[in-house]
């Protein structure tokens, strides 16, 4: 991403949250009522005018060629990634840090993180607009923040810099890294996996998203995808593929648990005629941080 710039694709990616209000009640499995104030002003038009003149919101959204599926999938993956986070509170987990949390409000919206210390971090110009868009909402997240610039800080000195925002390596920690990975150089992502194993202790979870290098290369839905992303100057740069990945994290200190296709566990949430809508774009998994 440029410098001095917001991220675009975390306002895509906010955006399509924030969409999920357009499908029928019955069919929202992960509400976020703060994603469409990071959004431009055109979209969020267009949804309040689709909300507000049509029942079936579904309806509406399945005649806007493409932005159907890349809600339903946000959903999807959103939920996911809200299940592990319930799943890390319910055991007793009370520490999260967000690397990479872009315009992410589960401080805000998950209500399981209630008494948790949370830590968001992200490159300046991000965490400033979000923190902006707050403001201006009137909105106190209890989020502590900490400015991260990825490309000219060492993530060795991440784990220093997490201890003087509040985190306290000895307790369980859930490192939240999704949508991030696939933008990363190969270099980069070993650099992060390092550190975060650094700053967790054993025990401790990481919830992490991924595109397969297949699909990547092959599938349309993708290339156009990053057709978009190249253009704001985001490019898409890396993908496992699934049976590697077990090796690839044991070597970096964490044991896999899960490994979760947004496309399968669409079929699995969803209703079949919504299911059908969502794309094979990435995955989520869970991993535990080895002794």
């Amino acid at each position: 991403m440029r410098d001095d710039t917001p991220s675009r694709t975390a306002q895509l990616i906010a955006a399509a949250r924030g969409m999920g209000r357009l499908l029928p009640d019955d069919v929202r499995i992960a509400d976020d009522p703060y994603g469409l104030a990071f959004s431009s002003p055109g979209i969020a038009r267009l949804v309040d005018r689709t909300h507000d003149t049509r029942p079936d919101r579904g309806a509406a959204i399945a005649r806007i060629p493409g932005l159907s599926m890349w809600i339903v999938y946000m959903q999807v993956r959103t939920r996911l990634v809200d299940d592990v986070v319930r799943g890390f509170v319910a055991g007793g987990g009370r520490q999260v840090v967000m690397l990479g949390a872009g315009y992410d409000c589960r401080a805000l919206r998950l209500p399981e993180l209630a008494g948790a210390r949370i830590i968001e971090v992200d490159h300046p110009a991000t965490q400033a607009y979000k923190r902006s868009v707050l403001e201006r909402l009137g909105i106190t997240s209890p989020a502590r923040y900490l400015a991260w610039d990825f490309e000219t800080h060492p993530m060795d000195d991440l784990p220093g810099a997490l201890a003087d925002a509040g985190h306290d390596a000895a307790a369980p920690t859930l490192t939240i890294w999704e949508g991030v990975t696939m933008y990363l150089t190969e270099a980069a992502i070993d650099a992060s996996l390092r550190a975060i194993a650094s700053w967790t202790a054993p025990g401790s979870n990481l919830v992490l998203t991924y595109m397969t290098r297949t699909r990547l290369t092959r599938s349309l839905a993708m290339r156009a995808f990053r057709a978009v992303v190249n253009r704001v100057g985001e490019p898409i740069r890396f993908g496992w593929e699934p049976d590697e990945l077990p090796g690839y994290l044991a070597h970096r200190g964490f044991a896999l648990v899960s490994d979760v296709s947004t496309f399968d566990a669409a079929h699995r949430l969803l209703p079949p005629d919504y299911a059908s809508q969502s794309v094979h774009t990435d995955r989520v998994v869970l991993a535990r941080r080895a002794p």
